[in-house]
């Protein structure tokens, strides 16, 4: 699959944010990921569905939103009526995974699991079938800027492995979020990534254009 590389606001300049979602955009973005926290499920407190809203209005990459969030059932109707393309929850947050991924099936928008570093790949393996993307956490979710956790990419391994058995061909992106920069970033496409999540390694730098055009050429886009 092609690589893609999807800049996280978390470490935008918020007042300077549809500018910089431009910028990125016009260097060769694919999509633009949005950290979703609620003080609960994770120890920070983010965005809602009125960044998506605003973000909606001034591109038209897809909207990518990871809820790190306990209930995102509670919360899964408000981020597709802000215009949400994709939404990613959690195997480890409160309900019925299953019945969730019928309601953003229903709503028409991308289906996605996350899970964090110390959850079993496993847990998921069930659910690939009905899945579009897989978000693997190589950072313990909650703020950004953290280090790498290399360990986690055996189960981007586990997940192509587990796609390859399946009868019928299956294109499921996984995502990398966390710690992915330009040293980290080829081997994350070695385990069998394609899409990359990077904050501060865009957006913390000098030139967030010329950081996106760094990782795609790195990712081998």
């Amino acid at each position: 699959m092609t690589p893609r590389i999807a800049p996280s606001i978390l470490s935008a300049d918020f007042a300077r944010l549809a500018g910089q979602v431009r910028t990125v955009e016009e260097a060769g973005a694919a999509q633009v990921h949005i950290d979703v926290m609620d003080g609960h499920f994770v120890p920070n407190l983010t965005m809602g569905p009125i960044v998506v809203q605003a973000l909606r209005a001034v591109t038209t990459l897809p909207l990518d939103v990871h809820l790190m969030i306990t209930d995102p059932g509670k919360y899964i109707d408000s981020f597709v009526d802000a215009g949400a393309d994709h939404i990613s929850f959690h195997i480890e947050a409160n309900g019925d995974v299953a019945g969730l991924l019928d309601r953003l099936e229903e709503k028409g928008v991308g289906k996605g699991l996350a899970v964090n570093p110390e959850t079993p790949v496993e847990e998921i393996f069930d659910f690939l079938p009905r899945l579009d993307m897989v978000v693997i956490m190589t950072v313990h979710p909650g703020f950004g800027g953290q280090a790498f956790l290399s360990e986690n990419l055996a189960k981007v391994r586990k997940i192509r492995q587990k796609v390859d058995t399946f009868p019928e061909p299956k294109k499921l992106n996984i995502e990398v979020d966390g710690g992915v920069d330009r040293s980290t970033i080829v081997e994350c496409r070695e385990a069998g990534a394609d899409v990359f999540v990077a904050g501060s390694a865009i957006f913390g730098s000098k030139d967030p254009a010329e950081a996106t055009r760094e990782l795609l050429r790195l990712a081998g886009s």
